[in-house]
């Protein structure tokens, strides 16, 4: 997400977002935590996480590939999977409103992070740059990203920039000890006038932002 270093390997993200049928969400939550796990015989998951604020009904999830052969080759087994298809996508699918994928990388800047603990909550913002990529935009992001960092209130876990999907799209994952623990060190952020600053940089290049605050699964590695 800057002009800095290069993508200098194939690893990279895809983000799905399901949106599930509203009297079905239960039934699929459980389902995910009873047989998730024969999906993840195939492949590395980062997360799995339901809406609790921002969006209603929508499930994230993010899985791991070294490239795209590697996803090729796991999306080939997954089809052959007797257990994955029987027990789990068959019955799924049916209370599956909508599917959406995305691929995205990290950016050179961000290493994927761990909450200091579990049980806090997660959020999820998504920003639509303007167009023209990291060499018009990327700095006065990475600035504004920072400086919520220097408050000390939240925890960055990943900053993603999308290849497949809407371009221009940067979606940023924070670790919060709370809904109101965040709240709070949002009140602070706003009055920090080095977060003023930077943001007020930053935007020049925003389109739009949304956010949602995210509770992970149980069988979910960030929790």
């Amino acid at each position: 997400l800057a002009t800095g270093p290069r993508q200098d390997n194939g690893i990279f993200y895809e983000i799905r977002t399901y949106d599930i049928k509203p009297a079905k969400m239960k039934e699929f939550l459980e389902m995910v935590n009873k047989h998730l796990h024969f999906r993840t015989a195939h492949s590395e998951l980062v997360g799995f996480w339901y809406s609790e604020l921002g969006v209603m009904n929508k499930v994230f999830h993010i899985w791991k590939y070294d490239n795209f052969a590697h996803r090729t080759a796991v999306r080939q087994a997954l089809a052959n999977d007797k257990d994955w298809q029987g027990k789990f996508l068959s019955v799924a699918l049916p209370l599956i409103e909508k599917q959406h994928n995305e691929v995205a990388y990290l950016v050179p800047w961000c290493q994927l992070g761990k909450p200091p603990k579990e049980g806090g909550v997660y959020e999820w913002v998504t920003f639509q740059m303007k167009p023209g990529g990291p060499a018009l935009w990327g700095e006065a992001f990475r600035a504004a990203i920072n400086a919520h960092i220097n408050t000390g209130y939240t925890k960055l876990i990943g900053v993603f920039h999308t290849e497949y999907g809407l371009l221009n799209t940067v979606h940023v994952l924070w670790w919060n000890e709370s809904p109101d623990q965040r709240a709070a060190g949002r009140h602070r952020a706003h009055e920090d006038a080095r977060v003023v600053a930077a943001v007020r940089d930053s935007v020049r290049f925003l389109e739009s932002q949304q956010n949602a605050l995210l509770i992970p699964l149980q069988c979910s590695p960030l929790k």
